[in-house]
């Protein structure tokens, strides 16, 4: 490959989510960057989670990068998040110019054989990707295709938090006058997948107490019982009308995946 892929990362506790990373993006990426901080993005201490031990097989691929202190304005979780993303900086030093470097929420995996010649003529990139909820094959059709991997080469690489917060599909439909949009945009159709919340009730629950949409840290929401019983009647977290599907787990998913079908049973629904 030309020019290398630097996967970015940031991580709370997506242990699953970032062994499939690892395993289908392997051949495909030279450096994960995987960035976490000792406290979550309300500035409460969580502690060290990502264990690079634990992916001996890809030891000279990842660069952990660690947010020893608090961050420096607690005021707003909107804040320290992007505080957590423009870390990532840190890790792309050896980066050339033309080297293309992706940002993804954790949960978020572009599809690898995109990744294999990639070619970006814009300066931009989104990945369209399927949205799964609490199992690997609880398909959301409501937010599919999800806007997930941001991908552009490292010399337009400005700030990654702008790279995920202003680099949308929706700029391509305003007119040419509108200068203040990014229309510089390549958009990957079938672009991977976007595994939600693929853990347990409690790590769920976590999560909404402390991730950046404080609006859903309530019990009404972070509640381990409602939780479990949202995942039992396959609808949505946040009280929108939304049923999912179960579908079958075939070609479409990442081979890694259909090839190790039984370490994965736990997060697969019969």
């Amino acid at each position: 490959m030309k020019n290398k892929i630097y996967d970015c990362i940031t991580f709370f506790e997506e242990n699953l989510q970032f062994d499939l990373r690892f395993n289908i993006l392997k051949n495909y990426v030279h450096k994960f960057i995987v960035c976490e901080s000792n406290f979550d993005h309300k500035g409460n201490y969580k502690g060290i989670n990502f264990k690079p031990e634990n992916y001996t097989n890809f030891k000279n691929k990842i660069i952990h990068l660690v947010i020893k202190n608090q961050f420096p304005d607690t005021s707003d979780p909107w804040k320290t998040q992007a505080y957590q993303r423009e870390y990532i900086f840190n890790g792309l030093s050896e980066a050339l110019p033309e080297d293309y470097i992706m940002f993804s929420d954790p949960d978020e995996i572009p599809r690898p054989e995109l990744l294999a010649n990639i070619n970006l003529e814009n300066k931009y990139g989104i990945f369209m990707q399927d949205l799964f909820k609490y199992k690997l094959n609880i398909f959301n059709p409501y937010e599919s295709p999800w806007e997930g991997t941001r991908v552009c080469r490292k010399k337009n690489l400005k700030s990654i938090n702008f790279l995920r917060s202003k680099i949308l599909k929706k700029n391509l439909r305003y007119p040419f006058w509108r200068i203040d949009k990014i229309k510089d945009i390549t958009i990957f159709n079938n672009g991977g997948w976007h595994f939600s919340d693929l853990m347990s009730p409690e790590k769920i629950s976590k999560k909404l107490k402390t991730f950046a949409h404080s609006e859903f840290a309530g019990e009404e929401f972070s509640s381990v019982d409602i939780i479990k019983e949202k995942i039992k009647q396959r609808v949505d977290l946040f009280n929108r009308d939304h049923v999912f599907s179960r579908i079958k787990i075939d070609k479409n998913y990442p081979k890694y995946i259909t090839d190790n079908l039984n370490q994965f049973r736990t997060y697969i629904e019969e």
